[in-house]
């Protein structure tokens, strides 16, 4: 099966996106790179590649540590040895960076339920990196969202270097299971958080990245869908 992640397409409109850095909003260090070391036949002979995707550090509201992440599924979808890691970066590139292995939990199953929850070797505390919390409910259509990953553009991306984020996008549509934004994203986002801040000011993990067409569509996955999965996990 082709798996579409965020499809780099031709676009003359401006890319609204802005890159991490100490004046972004803190709550971006809890979105982290994935590297998913996978297989496929290909013409009949095995093919070994590296699926370059976002993840996001997860918790309840009060917690002090973190040890739970959350992507798309199809980043895991060619993951079938067991004897090589998953490898979960917070802040790479960085002094701060912490890079940890990470195994899988649980998952939608295919492009329908593009998401998947995945368990840390170790926790992350909550002093080092702020983990987000849940949106226990559907995104606000009539209000802004957030998209934040590790694009692999060769511009803001800087090839998947670089944590890019598009604030105060819309959603244009929502279907039964996923949602449709005019917020830009690219190749190797795929994983990232949609965010939706709460009346009070709270950045709410409300949403994965799945799949789009690298300009002015981009398609998510509503945590909401999948949130008792999520709250039994992270008992």
């Amino acid at each position: 099966m082709l798996v579409l992640l965020i499809m780099v397409t031709m676009s003359t409109a401006a890319d609204t996106r802005q890159t991490y850095s100490s004046e972004a909003p803190t709550w971006l260090r809890a979105v982290g790179k994935l590297q998913v070391p996978g297989s496929k036949l290909v013409n009949g002979r095995r093919s070994h590649y590296r699926e370059d995707c976002s993840a996001t550090l997860v918790a309840k509201r009060s917690a002090s540590h973190a040890d739970t992440i959350i992507t798309a599924w199809h980043c895991l979808e060619f993951y079938n040895d067991l004897s090589k890691p998953i490898t979960f970066t917070l802040l790479p590139g960085s002094q701060q960076s912490i890079a940890l292995e990470a195994r899988r939990l649980a998952d939608g199953g295919g492009m329908h339920a593009d998401w998947a929850v995945l368990r840390l070797q170790r926790p992350v505390a909550r002093n080092r990196v702020a983990a987000l919390t849940i949106n226990q409910r559907r995104p606000n259509a009539g209000r802004a969202i957030t998209m934040a990953g590790y694009s692999r553009d060769s511009g803001k991306g800087n090839h998947g270097d670089t944590l890019t984020f598009d604030a105060n996008c819309n959603i244009t549509g929502q279907r039964r299971e996923s949602s449709d934004s005019d917020c830009t994203a690219h190749k190797g986002a795929s994983g990232g958080a949609v965010v939706q801040f709460s009346l009070q000011g709270q950045a709410l993990l409300s949403g994965v990245i799945s799949r789009g067409d690298g300009a002015s569509v981009s398609i998510y996955m509503p945590v909401a869908d999948f949130r008792n999965t999520i709250n039994r996990l992270l008992d």
